[in-house]
């Protein structure tokens, strides 16, 4: 079959709804006109363990503007039937509003409807919640982990022994909560026993079916609709409390409820990246080859749910070597679940592994890019399958030439600019893209315009955007004909909007679809008789800006407007979809990047500034360029949050987060990020999907922390094995 022509993939194209968003016309979750909506606010508990003794709302029910007050006293109780398959562990939810009993600080315990907002804000206030409260136990330190998950090949402990150069290093990592611009809002209504809920989530289908499960509903009884979401980075993987909470009361109450989170209440309310204590042991030659490595790990979870995430899978794979034993232990605590977030597992794992490299490196006086091409490996050692590529080599290459790595004194604090220390460093990235099974509609119109959907999402990354591109290029349209639909469980069922999996999966689908809404056409076509088509071999049909013609022949062909209109044709329409990774695997099927940092250490005041950062990746085919770089941007900037401001601090004596708020928990702004440079190799992974794609949103946040903290001990010889790096830290 010849190619068919690509006029949008790869190229810089400009958001298709950008437009809406700064012109204001863009709705996001609370923004919808729901006519009768009247409004909710969450009463949240101030112990994290124990019991609610009584809650008088006697007040608040007299606030003028009250509805209703709903706690446990006088909740319904709801079915919360088997969700097996949805984005909640069955059987292990908060349920909420049906029982006394206080797991965390914050869980929601009461709920004040009103007419308007603020007598919903002032109701909630006058809420009076009586506890018997227990201590609470919020301290990763001090909690008591679990059974181990392990992985092991070779015999490490011998491994170790036996290895020339030994290093034991322990790494404490904070939480770190996701803060996008967009608080967490529900809209929800009945309409007699059918539900539609306006809801920002990055997983249409998984909010849909949780739903389902609580009301005990039939799957056609629940509708999520979800357009545009401002910024998620992971906390709309799941479906939270105050969603449950918000259909609740509109069920109670017999009127649409609008319930939106406060700043204060999205650090309970929602999910989070959970803090880790990681010890690594790591041994190796005196050439530094690597021979064996001990991972253990502890990280918090909530006391009702176990949270997991894949911190394991770079110490298995990153590297070579024989020998690796691995202890990822859950620590149950008096908080609320963690949450994916950006790099999820992988971000945490690297900053240890790729700073322990960087110090291995230093104690061998190797070069730290030197010291990674020699633990190169030519396979998976923990799948014992091929990649399906790996071009680390080539990102390392790079990223060393455009850098200027060779500027670099291997030398800590040798460099200065005044009173500032200079330090650069590296670190290698990766991770597992996800690939979910997808599905999605095409439609192709008498008028020559095209319309797809899939109950996918867009939290930024620019769904919308490369989506269109890909059903543009299939269908032989141009981007202003063919519009991209999403954000609605009415489509095409897809999986998550998260884990890099959107363009892989639902892009798959799209492709699919739009293939054989073309093959249709190009059908019609050939078998036409009054078609210049007619008898032509299908193979040697392409389409381009909606004109079928030969393939090297475009004089020969005739425009979709035309075939269908003398075939009297209203559209032709196909169901498109993607099965996922085949079963069994037969690739290692991940992304790579090389993340290279300067930065300035003021040697006085211990203050650290990124003054520049290059990310080199190994992502397979690029659908937008813009796009990519935008992920790269953001990646990194998430990294240098991680790296030297973002810390979730708890108060553990009575479980509170005191720094719940954007003034005390510290973002990066414009001022921390003065230049950074993305650089995508060329070429295509078509092992791991039909598009060539990888995905690109978390690697680029992987490894960021690593470069950094690598930079500051050449800058200053102060090795810092805690997150965030800290003033105090290098004084």
């Amino acid at each position: 079959m010849s190619p068919q022509p690509q006029a949008a993939v790869g190229a810089p194209l400009s958001r298709v709804d950008g437009r809406l968003k700064v012109t204001g016309k863009a709705l996001y979750a609370a923004e919808f006109d729901v006519e009768g909506a009247v409004h909710a606010v969450v009463v949240d508990a101030s112990i994290a363990r124990g019991r609610i003794t009584s809650i008088d709302t006697r007040d608040a029910e007299q606030h003028p503007g009250v509805l209703r007050v709903i706690s446990h006293r006088n909740a319904p109780k709801l079915p919360y039937r088997d969700n097996s398959g949805s984005n909640n562990p069955p059987g292990r939810r908060l349920r909420v509003f049906q029982d006394d009993r206080v797991l965390f600080h914050g869980q929601p315990v009461a709920v004040v409807v009103a007419t308007t907002l603020e007598a919903a804000q002032h109701g909630a206030s006058l809420v009076e919640v009586e506890y018997e409260a227990e201590q609470p136990s919020t301290d990763l330190h001090e909690g008591k982990p679990g059974e181990p998950a392990a992985y092991a090949r070779g015999d490490a402990d011998a491994g170790l022994r036996d290895a020339a150069v030994r290093l034991d290093l322990t790494y404490q990592l904070a939480r770190n909560h996701h803060n996008p611009m967009e608080p967490h809002a529900t809209i929800a209504r009945w309409d007699g026993n059918k539900l539609t809920v306006w809801d920002k989530t990055q997983w249409v289908m998984g909010t849909h079916d949780e739903i389902a499960a609580v009301f005990d509903l039939p799957a056609d009884a629940v509708r999520v609709i979800n357009p545009f979401v401002g910024g998620g980075f992971g906390s709309g993987l799941r479906c939270w409390p105050h969603t449950i909470v918000a259909a609740l009361a509109a069920r109670e109450t017999k009127r649409p409820v609008k319930l939106v989170l406060s700043r204060r209440q999205m650090y309970f309310g929602t999910g989070f990246r959970p803090s880790y204590e990681y010890r690594l042991r790591l041994g190796s030659d005196r050439r530094g080859r690597l021979s064996a490595a001990i991972h253990e790990i502890d990280a918090e979870t909530s006391s009702y749910e176990t949270f997991t995430e894949g911190v394991m899978a770079p110490g298995q794979m990153l590297y070579s070597m024989p020998h690796v034993s691995q202890a990822y232990r859950q620590v149950p605590l008096d908080v609320n679940t963690p949450i994916w977030m950006r790099g999820p597992g992988f971000a945490s794992a690297s900053f240890v592994i790729e700073s322990a490299m960087d110090e291995l490196a230093h104690r061998l006086d190797l070069d730290p890019i030197e010291l990674r091409r020699r633990n190169e490996p030519s396979e998976d050692e923990a799948k014992n399958l091929p990649f399906s590529t790996r071009r680390l080599r080539e990102c390392y290459t790079v990223g060393a030439r455009e850098f200027g790595w060779d500027r670099r004194n291997p030398r800590p604090r040798s460099t200065r600019d005044g009173n500032w220390l200079i330090g650069l460093g590296m670190a290698a990235g990766v991770y597992d893209p996800g690939r979910f099974p997808a599905q999605a509609r095409a439609r192709l119109d008498a008028d020559g315009t095209a319309v797809v959907e899939a109950a996918t999402t867009d939290m930024g990354p620019g769904t919308y955007t490369s989506q269109t591109q890909v059903a543009a290029d299939a269908l032989g349209l141009t981007m202003r004909t063919v519009t991209f639909r999403l954000g609605d469980s009415l489509y095409p069922q897809t999986g998550p909007h998260g884990g890099s999996s959107t363009m892989a999966s639902v892009g798959s689908a799209v492709v699919d679809a739009c293939d054989q809404v073309r093959k249709q056409a190009i059908e019609l076509a050939i078998e036409d008789r009054e078609s210049p088509l007619y008898g032509v071999d299908a193979d040697d049909v392409v389409v381009r800006g909606g004109r079928l013609h030969v393939s090297g022949n475009p004089a020969r062909g005739e425009t979709y407007r035309s075939l269908l209109a003398r075939h009297d044709r209203s559209h032709l329409e196909a169901r498109g979809t993607y099965a996922g990774p085949p079963t069994p695997e037969r690739n290692s099927y991940h992304a790579y990047n090389a993340t290279f940092a300067e930065v300035a250490v003021d040697a006085t005041l211990g203050l650290v500034r990124v003054r520049r950062m290059l990310g080199v990746y190994d992502a397979g085919r690029i659908i937008s360029p813009k796009l990519a770089e935008s992920q790269a941007f953001g990646g990194i900037v998430g990294g240098i949050g991680t790296a030297l401001l973002e810390h979730t601090v708890t108060d553990h004596h009575d479980g509170r987060i005191v720094n719940a708020n954007l003034a005390d928990y510290l973002v990066p702004v414009n001022a921390d990020v003065p230049e950074v440079r993305a650089i995508y190799l060329d070429g295509e992974d078509n092992a791991g999907n039909a598009l060539g794609v990888k995905g690109l949103g978390e690697v680029v946040q992987v490894g960021v922390a690593a470069a950094i903290g690598n930079a500051v001990f050449n800058a200053t010889g102060r090795r810092v094995r805690e997150l965030p790096i800290t003033a105090e830290a290098l004084l």
